[in-house]
């Protein structure tokens, strides 16, 4: 019914733990009939302000949420984005997260 209904669907989900692309074919394999542009995570909120605010990011993110970053440099960076990935809180890289 939302289909054929004249609004905007969107499913929204906080998850840090993987990508758009991961969680659309676990929708998909799950039965629902979705695109990825009709996923929004907080993944691609942090995305969409690191492109807003023009800064190069240190990513504290689970290795599987990397490709919702790609293309955003990383390079000497000059902040830092968190999400659920406790093997890479290690003191090595909060280390470099500080600095």
């Amino acid at each position: 019914r939302l289909r054929g209904a004249p609004v905007t669907v969107r499913f929204v989900t906080n998850t840090t733990k993987e990508s758009k692309r991961d969680l659309l074919e676990r929708l998909a394999g799950l039965g629902f009939d979705i695109a990825e542009h009709e996923i929004f995570t907080s993944l691609t909120a942090a995305r969409n302000l690191l492109e807003q605010q023009q800064v190069r990011p240190l990513l504290l993110v689970d290795d599987k949420a990397l490709p919702d970053f790609t293309g955003i440099g990383t390079d000497n960076p000059n902040a830092v984005v968190v999400g659920l990935a406790p093997e890479h809180f290690h003191y090595e890289m909060m280390n470099r997260a500080f600095r």
